[in-house]
Parts: structure tokens; C-alpha cells; sequence
């Protein structure tokens, strides 16, 4: 590779030799540039196209010696330049982890982003960013300032622009952050239970990828993850998913699901086996891996040329999986026997593949009779004391005449024998060289190593015939692991009763009858609800409810609909219509760490900043209990403001908005603008004697109380406690002032003690107490 020093402190460009950058450039082709660091088995890379200026990432990933990892991303992304650390030495890898990581984020934040204002301060950007890029990968933080720098250098995509125009970087992307995809339950680790597997690592809990992911192999569930973390709005690729999962959850075709799933069980990891086979280092096991293996994918091949061609995966499984892959099982199956391989523990050949093997294996088989006729003669000629004598063979040393020893023979001089030249002492016998063994050796030669020595070398020409066809077998991986996801969702589609959304690019979510696809796993009844947000109207919706009503249940439902919907999955809906969102963004879980060095305020805060600052008219916002961490003014008017931003925007740029709130006065006070954009919604309750019960069931209008004090009832609070909040809220609410009951008695019986007459003979202090006292500290016990 030719090199061009690019960066002083580090960042080189290499130029593939298979393309000409500057030819291209000339052609108005767009050039793609990778960044990479690979360090401590982990790849962090991004790559930039300036056709459309967009900038892709992906996050840390363990990769292997031999960076089969990033060799596929290279296939894949056919870059032309490649920027890589300058040197790979201790200290500059110590200086990148110390001042690279910083380096990567100013330049992050320097870089000119045209979806933002121009007037956003710095610590908004980040909070922005941290959405978009996850801060935690220092890895890919370090090569995207690498990339940025050579892309401010080269002036991609702007080289006739002024110098004061900065590189455009723009990502067609959903955007989800870590706090969205940890409150919706996408992901959720569990530590496992198993006492032998806690240093292990983790398991996965209840959660969405938990229920979806019936991957009957490794890799599919690998590929499955990569699509919850990469939710995409490319209709083609959603429509590809779907057509396969309709095909599959089709009653008539369960046999056809099950049979192509206990198949593709049988697939394993190939690219491990042929970095074996290129190292000469391969064992039995690998062979029967890569034999069921190819097997199993001829049989998926040749069962999905008896589908519907019309289904674009099915037919690119029918012609990428090429007769090579039948050629190569044959060819094992021809050559390779198993059975003898696994009781030898090494490669052995089959009969009629080699005739000169098969004359030496025919002359080791009948060694048996002839060596106990050899040594049958040879006992004749052996001292009488020795009653028994055996001919062994032993690979490279050769044949042997094996005696018992006797119990004369001591000292090393007491085995020697005329005639016979000792060799070693094993187990009491005694191993000796004689006329006719050597002639066993000129006459036989070492069969046993002369066997071993031909079947390696038809195994090196079985593994030269396989790795010349690996790019078949490369392909097998790669296409059957997206069969593999598509089968595992629709075995989860048809168990929980799911339907196919309709996909758009309009901006409307239409939901009917929907349902949580965790909760609903967990309850015995679930009442499903609807959703619906047109272009021009509903598109703010503000619940009110009880607390346990179900209004932060509601917003999760619907954050996971669409989010199953971006992944192309069927949904847990009657029926559902999808417009395609470029973000889901929530305001609903606080995440409370001592290394945020934030308070759980400012945490809501920037949460909703970034809600407010990020999404679109094609966004979806879940917004629960937002200012109840603050002052009940100042967050009643954060909560109000935050609605009327989004009212005052034109219709085309006012984004899907569903909100939870106990704030009642935010209607009660007329604090937000009558328009159609917004929309009330309730969650149904009843009152049954004292008894509140949830119905569930969503429905228009506001609530008018929060029957806190039925919540509290419920949940096992003194009768006496509720009463008297009861009594104070009502007092608040009606601009009475609330009395103080306790020092209002204590005075009371103070004023009675003070009147009473202590020098006055009838006076009973016996009853005082009794009457007053008395009753009043056992009142008040009872209030406590």
C-alpha cells in the first residue's frame, strides 16, 4: 500500500491500490474514507461518503488476530482511503489513550453540523451529540477525530466552497439513545443464575430482544442484536423483512419454518474452521463442523428452491448458495471417515480413495496372523526360562520382540541376550531388536507413519479444494443469518398473535387495539388500547390518570410498536400503520449516577432539552411525569412552555408527542393554546364504595382528580393518614386555611387545666384526666 502522512501526530491515509481516488474525484464519484484503531482485540471504526455526506459509526466490537471483522466492514464499505494509527508502538498507544479520546470529542464538537443552530453552546451540543454517538466506545471516538480531520483537510464534498464552510456531516438514521432503549426494555442483562456462570458474564432478561430472539443459531442472534441497535427507515430493507416474516407466519408454511430451523441449527462457525485450515492446524471436529455445515446449507438451498421465488431473500439464497457448496460436502463426504477419525482421534480416509493407502491398510490388517507366526518362531531360538514372547510394532521405531522379564534379571547386564539387541524395559517386559524383525522393517517398512503421512497429504488437498471455494462458504454465514432472524420473529409473531404494520413515508401512526409486548406476557388480562396521530391533527397528546392507571405502560406500548415496526418486525396490534420516525426520543427514566455529577432535576432536564432540540416533524416523543422534580410552579411552567414550543412550529415540523402528566391545573389554568394539533386523553377508572378500580382503557378528556388518596388506600397506608390528607387537600383546594389539629387540641386542653381551681376542694383532678387527657393522647396515638 502506498502511504500519505496526513496527520503529524499520527493519522495516515492509505490508498487501496485497487482504485484511483483522484481519478474518481475527477468523475465526480463519491469517495468513501474509513477510520480505524484496533487495540486490546477491540475495533472501533467509522467511515464517511461524501455523496451524501453522511457520517456511519460502529460501535466497539471484538475482533480476532486476524481482523476478519474489519476485513468484512472493507468488503463491505470498499473504502478508498483507510486512516489508521501511524504507529502501533506502547507509548504512542498510552498518549492516544490519554489525549486521543479528548482530541476526538472537540473535534466532534468543532465540526460544523448543519442540524443545529448555530448559536447552541457547547454543553448542548454534547447532550445532542451523546444521543447520536455513544460516548462510551473511546475506541471509535478517537477514529471519528482522526476522520474528521482529514475530511477538514481534504475538504470532502466542499473543495470549491469557501474555507469558512465546514464539511457537512449528516446521519439518516433513527436516532435512539442508551435512555430510550433502557426504558423501553429493548435490551435488559441480567447476571446469570448459576453460581459456575457468574464470572461468565450476563444473561439476557425480560425483554424485547429476549422475546424475539428464537435465532436458532449464534450468528443470527449476533445479526439480530445489530438490527434493535441500527433500526432503519429504508422502506426496501423493511419491505425485504417483511415479505419473509409474512411467508412464515402463514399457518400453511409452520412445517416448511420448522424444518429450515432445525437446519440451520446445524450451521456453525465457518470462518473459524477455515482460519484452521489456512494455519494446517485442523482437527476432526472441524471437519464434521464444516461437513453438517455445508450439508445442512445445500438442504436450506435446495427446500427454498421450492418456495416463492417472487420473495426477493429466497431467491438470492437459491443462486448466492452455489453448486460449490454441494461439491464440497460430496467431496468430504467422499474422502473423510468419520467414524474411523473419531476412534483414532486424527483425519483418516475412506476406502477407494487412495489405492496405495488402501494396500498399506490392507498389509497392516493382516499383520496380526503373521507377526504371531514370526514370533512363534522366534520363541524357539529364545532361552527355555522364557515361557512366552510376542512381535509388537511401534510407529518410527519399527518392529520389536517383546519378552516377559524374569525375575533373575536385575542389573542391565542381566538383559542381554545372543542373538538380540536390547532396546528399553516397559512394564516388566523387555523390548529387543532381532534378525527377523529387521528384516520386518526392510520388508514392511513403517506402515503405520507411511499411512499417516498419505492421508495428510490428501487432507492438505481437500483443504486447498475447500479454501479455494471459501467465498461460497463466506456467503453462507452472511445470507442465512438474516433467514435465521426473520425465522426466529416470525416463530415470535405467530406465538404472540402479532400482525404486519403498514409502512410509509407519511407522518402518520395509526395503532388499533394495541398491546405491550412484555407486560402482556406477564398479566393474565391485558386491555389493549389505541393509538392515532395524523399529519395535521392529534399529534400532542396529553394523558391524565391516577398513578398505576396506566399512563407510563401506554407511552412504552407505543414506543415499542414503532420501534418493532423500524426493525421490520410484525407488531402486537390488530392492525398498525407506520410512519417512518427518524428518532424516538423519552423523557421518562432518570438515570442517577454519582460519576454524572448531575442532580436527577438537571438529568430531566437534558433529557427534554435533548427532546426539544433533536426531533422533527417525523420524531416520536414520550414524555412522563416531567417537572414533578422540581418546585410544582416552576415545573407546571417548564412542562406548559415545553407543549407550547412545539404548538407554536408549523404542522410539517411538530413531532409525534405523547405526554403523562399529574399536573391537572396545566388544563384546569388554560395554559396551553386551543388548536387541533393537541389532544386529552384519560385512562378510565370507577369507584366502587371507597374502592378505586382501574379499568384501563384509554378514551378522550381529562381527568379531574388523581384519587391520590384511593392510590394511597391501596397501597396500605393508616386509615387515619388518609383521612386527614384528605382534609387538608381539601382545605387547599378551596382556599381554606389548614389547621394544625394537634396544637389546636394541646391548647384546647391546656385552657381547660389553667381554669380549673386547684385550691377548690370539689375539684376531681382524677376525671380531668380521665375526661381529657386521656382520650386526647389516645386520639392522638390513633392519628400517628
Amino acid at each position: 500500500m502506498a502511504a500519505a502522512l496526513e496527520d503529524p501526530r499520527g493519522a495516515i491515509g492509505f490508498k487501496d491500490p485497487g482504485s484511483n481516488l483522484d481519478e474518481e474525484e475527477e468523475d465526480d464519484t463519491a469517495a468513501v474514507l474509513l477510520s480505524v484503531l484496533v487495540q486490546r482485540g477491540q475495533l472501533g471504526l467509522c467511515f464517511y461518503e461524501s455523496g451524501d455526506s453522511s457520517l456511519h459509526y460502529m460501535v466497539d466490537s471484538p475482533d480476532d488476530y486476524e481482523l476478519h471483522l474489519l476485513s468484512r466492514v472493507i468488503q463491505e464499505v470498499r473504502p478508498h482511503v483507510i486512516l489508521t494509527s501511524a504507529k502501533q508502538e506502547r507509548c504512542l498507544t498510552q498518549y492516544l489513550q490519554q489525549l486521543g479520546l479528548e482530541v476526538g470529542k472537540q473535534r466532534l464538537l468543532s465540526t460544523h453540523l448543519p442540524f443545529l443552530p448555530a448559536c447552541i453552546s457547547e454543553r448542548d451540543k454534547m447532550s445532542y451529540l451523546s444521543s447520536c454517538i455513544t460516548f462510551d466506545s473511546p475506541l471509535m471516538l478517537r477514529a471519528v477525530g482522526a476522520l474528521l480531520k482529514c475530511l477538514d483537510r481534504r475538504r470532502v464534498g466542499v473543495e470549491l466552497e469557501d474555507s469558512t464552510v465546514g464539511v457537512p456531516i449528516l446521519k439518516e438514521v433513527v436516532y435512539i439513545d442508551r435512555d430510550t432503549y433502557s426504558v423501553l426494555q429493548i435490551f435488559k442483562s441480567d447476571l446469570h443464575p448459576s453460581v459456575y456462570k457468574l464470572q461468565s458474564g450476563e444473561k439476557e432478561g425480560l425483554s424485547l430482544y429476549g422475546i424475539l430472539n428464537r435465532c436458532r443459531s449464534k450468528f443470527g442472534s449476533k445479526l439480530l442484536r445489530q438490527w434493535f441497535l441500527r433500526p432503519t427507515r429504508d422502506l426496501a430493507v423493511l419491505y425485504r423483512r417483511q415479505e419473509v416474516i409474512r411467508f412464515f407466519t402463514s399457518p400453511r408454511n409452520s412445517d416448511v419454518l420448522n424444518t429450515l430451523q432445525a437446519s440451520i441449527r446445524n450451521i456453525r462457525n465457518i470462518p473459524g474452521v477455515l482460519r484452521r485450515m489456512t494455519l494446517s492446524s485442523t482437527k476432526v471436529s472441524d471437519w464434521q463442523t464444516l461437513y453438517k455445515t455445508v450439508y445442512s446449507a445445500v438442504c436450506i438451498r435446495d427446500s427454498m428452491r421450492h418456495l416463492p421465488q417472487s420473495i426477493q431473500l429466497f431467491r438470492e439464497i437459491s443462486e448466492k448458495l452455489s453448486e460449490d457448496l454441494h461439491y464440497i460436502a460430496a467431496l468430504i463426504n467422499k474422502v473423510v471417515d468419520f467414524d474411523a477419525s473419531l476412534e483414532e482421534n486424527r483425519f483418516t480416509v475412506k476406502p477407494n480413495v487412495d489405492p496405495s493407502i488402501d494396500d498399506k491398510k490392507r498389509r497392516m490388517m493382516g499383520l496380526s496372523d503373521f507377526l504371531t507366526d514370526v514370533a512363534r518362531r522366534e520363541l524357539e531360538h529364545l532361552d527355555s526360562r522364557i515361557s512366552s514372547c510376542c512381535v509388537i510394532y511401534l510407529p518410527l521405531i519399527g518392529f520389536l520382540l517383546s519378552v516377559p522379564r524374569l525375575p533373575s534379571m536385575v542389573e542391565k547386564e542381566d538383559f542381554e541376550m545372543e542373538g538380540l539387541e536390547f532396546m528399553f524395559l516397559s512394564d516388566d517386559r523387555l523390548h529387543y531388536r532381532s534378525q527377523r524383525t529387521r528384516e520386518l522393517d526392510s520388508l514392511l517398512g513403517d506402515l503405520h507413519c507411511d499411512i499417516r503421512d498419505m492421508e495428510t497429504a490428501v487432507m492438505t488437498q481437500l483443504q486447498s479444494a475447500v479454501l479455494e471455494r471459501s467465498s461460497s462458504l463466506y456467503q453462507v454465514l452472511d445470507i442465512l443469518a438474516e433467514l435465521d432472524c426473520l425465522m426466529a420473529m416470525s416463530s415470535a409473531s405467530q406465538e404472540y398473535s402479532y400482525s404486519s404494520p403498514k409502512l410509509a413515508r407519511h407522518r402518520t401512526i395509526a395503532i388499533t387495539q394495541g398491546r405491550h409486548p412484555l407486560l402482556e406476557l406477564c398479566s393474565p388480562v391485558f386491555v389493549a388500547n389505541s393509538y392515532q396521530s395524523s399529519e395535521s391533527e392529534g399529534r400532542i397528546k396529553v394523558i391524565t390518570g391516577p398513578n398505576s392507571s396506566g399512563k407510563s405502560i401506554f407511552l412504552k406500548q407505543v414506543g415499542l410498536i414503532v420501534f418493532m415496526a423500524l426493525i421490520g418486525s410484525d407488531v402486537p396490534a390488530k392492525e398498525a400503520e407506520v410512519g417512518l420516525v427518524d428518532g424516538i426520543f423519552t423523557r421518562m427514566q432518570s438515570r442517577e449516577s454519582v460519576s454524572v455529577g448531575l442532580s436527577t432535576f438537571m438529568i430531566d432536564l437534558n433529557q427534554m432539552a435533548l427532546a426539544l432540540n433533536s426531533s422533527t416533524g417525523s420524531s416520536l416523543v414520550l414524555i412522563d411525569e416531567f417537572g414533578k422534580g422540581t418546585n410544582t410552579v416552576d415545573g407546571l411552567s417548564l412542562l406548559a412552555a415545553s407543549v407550547s414550543f412545539w404548538l407554536k412550529k408549523p404542522p410539517v415540523d411538530v413531532p409525534h408527542v405523547l405526554l403523562a402528566t399529574n399536573f391537572h391545573s396545566l388544563m384546569q389554568l388554560g395554559l396551553l393554546p386551543t388548536t387541533g394539533m393537541l389532544s386529552f386523553l384519560t385512562l378510565e377508572t370507577a369507584v366502587d364504595r371507597d374502592e378505586l378500580v382501574f379499568l384501563y382503557q384509554l378514551k378522550e378528556g381529562i381527568c379531574q382528580s388523581s384519587y391520590a388518596a384511593n392510590i394511597a388506600a391501596l397501597a396500605g397506608l393508616p386509615t387515619c393518614l388518609v383521612h386527614r390528607a384528605m382534609e387538608a387537600s381539601e382545605h387547599y383546594r378551596t382556599g381554606k386555611p389548614i389547621k394544625l389539629y394537634v396544637v389546636n387540641r394541646c391548647q384546647s386542653v391546656v385552657q381547660k387545666f389553667l381554669s380549673l381551681d386547684l385550691e377548690d376542694k370539689d375539684v376531681d383532678l382524677q376525671s380531668f384526666m380521665k375526661d381529657e387527657l386521656l382520650p386526647s393522647a389516645g386520639e392522638l396515638l390513633n392519628r400517628s
